[in-house]
């Protein structure tokens, strides 16, 4: 007969592809782990793991039972929800992933006072590329992610929660802060600064001003950066303009915010949405964590006809 446990122990080693480090996330011994795994070979007649390969890999079979083996553990979960739901329970352990142009201004506005509310939530937080984020959910190490969407993943559901402006940051001599109408078409030049490959924000800025690079840069060195904070610092120094979100300029000083321009024949919008897995079991949590980010939220941002959605994929 297979067990729950089998089913964790083999979506472990899936997720971590190291017999010695599933079992210590499992919190066994790796004999122990290594001998229910074999077992439950034995039992089915299989072969789960392709153990010649290294790192190790599932066979084709071994892949179909472990998608499936994450779908029932996590439909086992949901029957420990319903009970807590019909105790009118709010506690457990969640797992927020949150890509880094939304990071650092998002969460200190709702995290707080969620944990304050619910304080039997146990909050992790980890901050990781959109693709990343997408990983995370597909192997069951993370319950949410905030990032922006469309994803358009079949295997995702998005929750969208406010629709944030994209602005322009200037440096205090560009020819911008004078400048009476600003257009997307303005921004589609050598001088822009981009976060580097495998940010959402990048690809939407691409998408924008339909910008993919030139050899005769006007920048004084080629520079691709890790966070919206490093950029505005370059524009600073070294001149230029970058773009970045609505929610960045309101924890700026107001020198800075000075830098701060608005398109004046678009507004240009990121959708910031909950995504999680189809198969996702902790509905009240993020049920409660989409209605703190949205009372946390300006209402103004809440508007999805503020503006044009720009999509990054």
């Amino acid at each position: 007969m297979i067990t729950l446990t089998q089913l964790e122990y083999i979506v472990a080693v899936d997720t971590y592809r190291h017999f010695g480090k599933a079992a210590e996330s499992c919190f066994i011994t790796q004999p122990t782990l290594s001998m229910q795994i074999k077992k439950l070979e034995e039992d089915l007649e299989i072969i789960i793991f392709d153990r010649s390969k290294q790192p190790l890999i599932p066979t084709d079979v071994g892949t179909r039972i472990i998608e499936q083996a994450r779908v029932v553990l996590k439909q086992s979960d949901e029957i420990n929800n319903i009970v807590k739901d019909h105790k009118n329970q709010v506690s457990g352990m969640l797992r927020i992933g949150i890509i880094p142009t939304l990071a650092p201004y998002l969460l200190p506005i709702f995290v707080g006072n969620y944990k304050k509310k619910y304080p039997n939530i146990f909050i992790k937080v980890v901050e990781a590329t959109t693709d990343n984020i997408v990983k995370l959910l597909n192997k069951d190490l993370i319950d949410v992610g905030i990032l922006v969407t469309p994803l358009h993943d079949e295997k995702i559901i998005e929750k969208p929660v406010f629709y944030e402006e994209m602005l322009i940051y200037a440096n205090s001599g560009h020819k911008l802060h004078t400048q009476e109408k600003i257009t997307v078409q303005d921004i589609a030049t050598p001088e822009i600064w981009l976060l580097s490959d495998g940010h959402c924000f990048r690809d939407q800025v691409i998408n924008l001003c339909s910008y993919m690079g030139t050899a005769d840069s006007n920048l004084p060195f080629h520079f691709e950066a890790g966070s919206l904070e490093t950029l505005m610092n370059i524009v600073d120094r070294e001149g230029g303009i970058t773009l970045i979100p609505e929610l960045a300029k309101a924890t700026m000083s107001q020198k800075r915010a000075y830098n701060v321009k608005n398109f004046t024949n678009m507004k240009p919008l990121r959708e910031v949405s909950l995504v999680y897995s189809r198969h996702f079991s902790k509905h009240k949590l993020i049920n409660l964590l989409w209605k703190e980010i949205k009372e946390s939220i300006p209402k103004e941002l809440q508007d999805e006809n503020r503006g044009t959605i720009v999509e990054w994929r």
